[in-house]
């Protein structure tokens, strides 16, 4: 019998009117195929996210194995001892990741496998995880103590008061610049008499959980290493100084967790970049270690920047890639749409072809009389120069204007200039020879003009790619000292971070204090509120009111 037999039955006893119980029927019946329904799809909804986890696992296993035999195997004997030190850094970063990693996705699938969640609330404080081999922290070291004391004094089982039975004591190892100290956590245990019931203060969540260093620490290695451009063991190198033992295996463990645990933020700063309507790009060679055959190859990090002339904080993402090829440009900007800045590099050119406007660097068409004149006075040259220098002059005074302003100032003022120094550059390429140096830089120019000149009808649009080539410019210092990546891994995971404090330093941030501040309150972060973990002064609540027309 089907339920809507039933019902008829059911109700059929109390003598109801037959349009009543037809109505009746008709609504239990509905409500029950409804919630039958999104019942399935919730099921079906939970499936696909668990099929997904799944793969990523499978995946992350499969990578984890292969980082374990070039950590342990025999391609890295063929590299030198300074090089295969770094390998080694790098390969114990990238393991630690992957188990990161490998962590949160079983997290993930365990999660959805289970309809029933229990509540975090109900749950005991993890237990501290002893590390193998963990040295004393020295007693020299200064002491601050963080008392944690149960929100009652009374038992949450029997309402009676509790009494002092003991102190659960841990330590973590911190850093403020050139001064190490100790955080010691003390947890009173209360319990009560009448019913043996023990309380104590939670455990803190942690970026490394029961791990020995504090965020402190943490921020301090990430610096070190992706800001100030030092290779771990001088690092360790450092610390040994102050009588701590910090070895590197522990020091590349941290950093591998470390870029797991921003990852989110990296991505989060990828979309608000991506909702830009102007933007820079350039890109610039870093070598990746080679380890099956003893050297490095070239790959390259891609640079793109926000448009400075627009409101709302300034934002840079750094995307590491195998290669120079205009594909990764053009997986990176999919779907996006809006004005590109870039110089005249053929990687970009397949975006121009497909909605996305192309805007020239008047920079890098400078630079092309600078050379020609540096290498022997010329004439045309340095007439070229004088021309430009006037349009920058223009730029200089539109500085600190609004973008209506400055689009009345280049309108009225750089665009006649830019007309007459086109016609300059017309008539006079007739009477230099094919070849020569004149002749390339003026073609250069020609040939780009109508995307070099973009920019004067309208205020917000960038006169040349310098925002961009200014953030790259530190890693390209900092490449004299860490020579390579290790792996293509290590070299994502820098360019996340990277990005990270890059922002942080265009926002007027200290990127050693915000990064300090954020992976301490990382751990308890929800992911609604991600946006207030990000390296800005203040975020941009709403688009921005002009529009490139």
């Amino acid at each position: 019998m089907d339920l809507r037999t039933e019902l008829h039955t059911e109700l059929a006893r109390f003598n109801p009117d037959p349009a009543l119980t037809d109505w009746i029927t008709g609504t239990v019946c509905k409500l029950l195929d409804d919630a039958q329904r999104k019942a399935g799809e919730q099921i079906a909804r939970r499936d696909t996210e668990l099929h997904a986890a799944q793969i990523k696992i499978q995946a992350l296993t499969l990578e984890l194995a292969h980082l374990r035999r070039m950590r342990f195997g025999v391609r890295s004997e063929s590299l030198g001892a300074q090089t295969l030190d770094l390998f080694q850094e790098t390969l114990a970063a990238d393991v630690a990741a992957a188990e990161a990693e490998l962590a949160r996705q079983a997290a993930v699938a365990e999660a959805n496998s289970s309809s029933a969640q229990p509540d975090p609330s109900n749950q005991p404080a993890p237990p501290v995880r002893a590390r193998a081999g963990r040295q004393p922290l020295p007693e020299h070291l200064p002491r601050i103590e963080h008392r944690h004391e149960p929100e009652s004094c009374t038992c949450g089982q029997c309402g009676n008061h509790l009494s002092l039975i003991g102190e659960d004591i841990s330590e973590q190892l911190d850093v403020e610049p050139a001064k190490f100290f100790v955080h010691r956590h003390i947890r009173p245990q209360y319990a009560c008499r009448q019913c043996e019931t023990v309380t104590a203060a939670a455990i803190p969540p942690a970026i490394i959980d029961g791990g020995l260093a504090a965020p402190g620490l943490l921020a301090w290695v990430a610096i070190g290493k992706y800001q100030d451009h030092l290779p771990l063991y001088r690092l360790e190198q450092i610390a040994a100084r102050e009588g701590v033992t910090l070895a590197r295996s522990t020091l590349a463990e941290w950093v591998g967790r470390i870029g797991v645990a921003l990852q989110p933020l990296a991505d989060r700063l990828a979309e608000l970049l991506l909702q830009q309507t102007v933007l820079h790009a350039d890109e610039t060679p870093v070598q990746q270690l080679d380890p099956g055959k003893g050297k490095t190859k070239r790959a390259y990090l891609w640079a793109y920047r926000s448009n400075a002339l627009e409101t709302g904080p300034p934002l840079v993402v750094f995307d590491y890639q195998p290669s120079r090829s205009g594909a990764h440009a053009r997986s990176f900007l999919s779907g996006w749409s809006g004005h590109l800045m870039v110089d005249d590099f053929g990687g970009y050119k397949e975006l121009f072809r497909n909605g996305v406007t192309e805007l020239g660097c008047l920079a890098h068409a400078r630079r092309k009389f600078f050379d020609l004149n540096a290498a022997q006075p010329n004439a045309l040259a340095q007439e070229a120069l004088r021309r430009i220098a006037a349009l920058y002059e223009i730029e200089q005074r539109g500085r600190g204007m609004s973008i209506a302003e400055r689009t009345a100032l280049r309108q009225g003022e750089a665009q006649p200039l830019l007309q007459a120094m086109h016609a300059w550059l017309l008539s006079t390429r007739m009477t230099v020879a094919n070849g020569g140096g004149t002749a390339k830089a003026m073609d250069y120019s020609l040939r780009r003009w109508a995307a070099l000149s973009r920019y004067a009808t309208d205020g917000v649009l960038p006169i040349d790619n310098n925002p961009v080539e200014n953030t790259i410019r530190p890693i390209a210092i900092g490449r004299k000292n860490w020579l390579f990546a290790g792996s293509e891994r290590a070299g994502k995971r820098a360019a996340a971070i990277q990005s990270l404090l890059a922002t942080a330093q265009l926002n007027g941030l200290d990127p050693a204090q915000w990064l300090r501040e954020t992976l301490e309150k990382l751990p308890t972060c929800p992911n609604s509120q991600i946006d207030s973990l990000l390296p800005f002064l203040s975020l941009r609540p709403e688009p921005l009111p002009h529009t490139v027309s």
